[in-house]
């Protein structure tokens, strides 16, 4: 680290083999930069840390959908929404690195980037047919670099692997011929606050390294065990990630009452 507290970046290679980042492995990274930095290089320095860690066999996958439910999705123009960060948005505009051809795009590079996102568009987002199945099924990693389990995707994966009876109305709008089309859909969505749970659940069973990388603290996990523990959990109590209806959460709530568990609100305009 220099001396003004700024971390080079193969510091950061260096972190990222400690915490058990494989070289030549799938890695899925959700990054706040905020709480990485500073860092040599800005986001491109983390980026370049993190191609460097996995190797030229690695693969490096990262999120990057727009989050405009009204507009087309350009797989060469679109910014990823500003929730993801702007080492996110940064890596989809490198060279050699794939981005989905759909609203709820990932990117990445690597051998197997073309296999990751190469899936047409996936209803719900997260369905196994989709970047984040194909990184389970490739026994990834994921890393959640200064972020926490309420950014893990993986664990709307496990949702809709365990079946679970909530489902919310949303839609996207895609191409088609040229010509924007509404597409309608149910999603597995609400606040995802105790996606958080995962953390308990996982250190448990010894399943969840974490470290400094950076100035952040992160956390790495197997895509697999991810999906394994919640969904034994998801068996038990398949609302466990749902804010009980005293706390008053508008999104828990509307996935509560999509799977018949609530009484239907007379408030907020009657939507539902």
């Amino acid at each position: 680290m220099t001396q003004q507290n700024e971390w080079r970046a193969s510091e950061i290679v260096d972190q990222l083999i400690a915490l058990g980042v494989k070289p030549g492995g799938v890695l899925l990274v959700h990054c706040s930069f905020r709480s990485v930095r500073p860092v040599e290089g800005g986001p491109p320095g983390v980026i370049a840390a993190l191609r460097a860690a996995i190797g030229p066999e690695g693969t490096l996958v990262m999120p990057s959908w727009s989050g405009l439910d009204d507009e087309p999705f350009d797989p060469a123009a679109t910014p990823a929404t500003p929730d993801l960060g702007i080492v996110a948005d940064t890596f989809w505009r490198l060279e050699n690195v794939t981005r989905s051809d759909h609203p709820f795009a990932f990117a990445a590079t690597g051998p197997l980037a073309a296999r990751i996102t190469s899936d047409s568009l996936p209803l719900p987002p997260h369905a196994p047919a989709s970047p984040i199945g194909r990184i389970h099924e490739l026994d990834g990693q994921v890393l959640l670099l200064g972020v926490e389990h309420d950014s893990d995707t993986t664990l709307h994966l496990a949702e809709l692997i365990a079946k679970v009876p909530y489902g919310v109305p949303r839609h996207c709008t895609v191409l088609d011929n040229g010509k924007p089309i509404r597409v309608d859909y149910r999603e597995n969505d609400h606040c995802c606050q105790n996606f958080n749970l995962a953390d308990a659940w996982l250190r448990r069973e010894g399943l969840q390294r974490e470290g400094q990388v950076g100035h952040a603290h992160a956390r790495l996990i197997r895509s697999r065990d991810i999906v394994r523990i919640a969904s034994d959990r998801l068996a038990r109590d398949p609302l466990v990630f749902l804010h009980p209806i005293e706390a008053g959460c508008e999104e828990c709530d509307a996935a509560r009452q999509s799977a018949g568990c609530a009484p239907r609100s007379t408030s907020g305009g009657g939507q539902f």
